[in-house]
């Protein structure tokens, strides 16, 4: 049996697979390590919180992050707070008007600049043990050894210091910002202690990414208050950012600090048994958190069996294909990490709108639809006022989303984030899967806002070419790669391709509501310009010049493989050109620079293949030579590939678990 037929099962949930043959299977892929690795932490999390570990089950030795949906910080600017200023973006030509964009100006390049980094992601603490000297290292311990059972949450870790043995038990609550430890060592009676240290952020997005500084002590502040004999509480209070770390445990203990004008705090126990449970929340309010060591392993043990045992799921165990391994590997920790990581999303610890199609909607399409309902449609809800705000102030109707956003919507100033449109279509996308999934009048009703915001933008958007008789797309615009002069491209062969597809979701959405279908939204889509073909290849966008023979055009998202490998056949207009897919398919495997590429890149271009009947190309996407991961599932190949001590931009990360058939 060879690998690829069994994809097919990810287009529709199975109950196929047993509960027992799924634990047996995730199981089979639990991460275990001997030692740290110097870039990727093991972790748990529940998708808005995630705890990184090194090989002593906590932050020992490694400045892994502990972060949160809610963990946003912002530096105060040198010259004032920013609201003091009028940022005023750029304003360029577009079809014979002046339109102002969130684009920085020579003038203001202090406030573009923090408009970009802030709201930013932070480190919330870092925990690890406390050995009473000095200079202990990871070479001082002995038996090394972790276990991250992917099928409960939990991880293990064991090691020997000083001669004793050491267990360590780390979990995440599924519902809030905790983290659960147990600690058994005959050390606890000997001083072994822990201890809690607080960083200031780093606005570099590459600086391994939001670990932060432990050295500049006087930008920011911290303050314990221990609560009783179990329990304290640490004020960490940085710039307009306040949150609070709470502290509880079971035995004897006491919480002393900071230490040598540091933000470093110390747990040191009076223990007369082995046994140490710890539990540890941040959170921004000063209210102390009840939550207990036993709810949280249960809550995580129930979590975990319910996301492996709903949903579609795929058996490789039976193919006898040598690949089928590290497929079905890609499959099992991709989902874990995807599960996890959800909610951190970009650079800067900004949101990118565009890329949550890749990072949430696979949650859909394993037929995992509460996952999916956590953040859509609520996010677009969120930013709904600020993009139809951005909408009016270009003269458009409708809401134009951002690229790259804080929690507000406001965008971060920059000409890719204000000039890409591929976003603008993604609420349809997300509609219609869950409108296949439910087709009912609560189903149509959440969406329709967003549905018809979106189409509104869409239509208004598009430019009626008097000469050409068509509607176009840009001038000034980029398209999904991202690396072509904006002022130049005009009528780019994917965004075409989704336009039509949105408009068509739209006027299907008001159909089913049985409204009147905005006449120019049928207009709009009727007479889109024709999708730009050199060659009989599709490409980038209309008058591409050195389309197949230049460098500068044959890297980056190859996005011509979304017109089939992500989204559906056209519902209305003219079809698709099959001669032309397939041969724009070869000159991409051809000619393409993979590897100033992206994950999600690998993942589209297999769907592509697949559909177009090259199953054993799709496997050759999926694993590439440069589409390479490292034992816990996190990238390691190209220059686009890498990852530092948190998974900050999900783009680069998208496995097989984003592997997701179009529609």
């Amino acid at each position: 049996m060879r690998v690829l037929p069994l994809l097919l099962a990810l287009s529709s949930a199975t109950e196929a697979v047993s509960v027992g043959q799924r634990r047996k299977v995730v199981r089979s892929f639990n991460v275990r390590r001997t030692k740290n690795s110097d870039s990727t932490p093991l972790q748990v999390g529940n998708g808005n919180f995630a705890f990184g570990a090194d090989i002593t089950g906590l932050q020992t030795f490694k400045p892994y992050a502990i972060m949160s949906h809610m963990g946003l910080a912002e530096f105060q600017p040198a010259n004032g707070p920013w609201t003091d200023f009028h940022y005023t973006g750029l304003q360029m030509w577009t079809h014979g008007r002046l339109v102002t964009y969130e684009v920085p100006n020579s003038a203001q390049n202090d406030i573009s600049n923090w408009l970009r980094e802030n709201p930013h992601r932070l480190n919330l603490a870092n925990v690890g043990f406390d050995f009473g000297r000095q200079g202990v290292t990871e070479d001082d311990l002995q038996h090394k050894s972790q276990t991250l059972d992917l099928w409960t949450g939990r991880l293990s870790s064991s090691f020997v210091y000083d001669g004793s043995p050491v267990k360590v038990e780390t979990w995440a609550d599924p519902d809030s910002d905790t983290i659960a430890v147990s600690i058994n060592s005959k050390l606890l009676k000997r001083g072994l202690g822990l201890f809690f240290d607080f960083p200031y952020p780093d606005k570099e997005k590459f600086n391994a990414p939001f670990v932060g500084h432990f050295n500049l002590t006087s930008k920011h502040s911290t303050l314990l208050d221990n609560l009783s004999s179990n329990s304290a509480r640490i004020k960490h209070a940085l710039d307009a950012t306040t949150y609070y770390t709470h502290v509880s445990w079971r035995g004897q203990g006491k919480m002393s600090g900071p230490t040598n004008g540091t933000h470093r705090y110390t747990f040191t126990t009076s223990q007369t048994s082995t046994q140490l449970i710890v539990t540890l929340s941040p959170s921004p309010n000063a209210q102390e958190r009840t939550i207990t060591y036993s709810g949280v392993t249960t809550a995580s043990r129930t979590w975990w069996q319910t996301f492996w045992t709903t949903g579609a799921f795929i058996d490789l165990t039976s193919v006898t294909d040598p690949r089928a391994h590290l497929l079905q590997l890609r499959i099992i920790l991709s989902q874990y990490l995807t599960a996890i990581n959800s909610a951190s999303n970009g650079w800067h610890g900004k949101f990118h709108l565009e890329m949550t199609l890749w990072h949430t909607l696979p949650f859909a399409r394993w037929n995992r639809f509460p996952l999916l309902w956590r953040s859509q449609p609520a996010t677009y809800e969120q930013f709904l006022p600020s993009a139809v705000a951005r909408a009016r102030m270009q003269g458009y109707g409708g809401a134009r989303w951002g690229k790259m956003s804080d929690p507000s919507g406001r965008s971060a100033p920059g000409e890719i984030n204000a000039l890409l449109i591929w976003q603008q279509p993604h609420p349809m996308y997300f509609a219609e899967v869950e409108y296949r999934a439910h087709p009912n009048v609560s189903t149509l009703r959440r969406w329709d806002g967003v549905v018809s915001a979106a189409a509104e933008f869409m239509a208004s958007y598009a430019w009626w070419n008097q000469s050409s008789g068509v509607y176009d797309l840009g001038p000034p615009m980029y398209p999904v790669s991202e690396n072509t002069n904006p002022n130049c491209t005009r009528n780019p062969t994917f965004e075409l391709a989704y336009w039509r597809f949105g408009l068509e979701v739209a006027v299907r959405w008001k159909e089913r509501l049985g409204e009147a279908v905005p006449a120019e939204w049928v207009a709009v889509r009727d007479r889109l310009a024709p999708l730009p073909m050199v060659d009989g290849t599709y490409v980038v966008y209309e008058g591409i010049e050195g389309m197949w023979t230049s460098n500068a055009t044959t890297n980056g998202h190859p996005a011509m493989a979304g017109l089939y490998g992500l989204l559906p056949p056209p519902a209305s207009g003219k079809p698709l050109d099959t001669e032309a897919l397939k041969k724009t398919a070869a000159k991409i495997r051809e000619l393409w620079a993979l590897k100033y590429s992206y994950g999600w890149d690998f993942a589209m271009l297999a769907m592509n293949s697949l559909r177009l009947g090259d199953p054993e190309q799709a496997v050759e996407y999926l694993l590439h030579p440069i589409f390479q991961f490292d034992d816990a599932g996190y990238p390691v190949g190209g220059s686009r590939g890498k990852t530092g001590h948190w998974p900050t931009s999900w783009e680069k990360d998208v496995q097989v678990g984003g592997f997701l058939p179009a529609l």
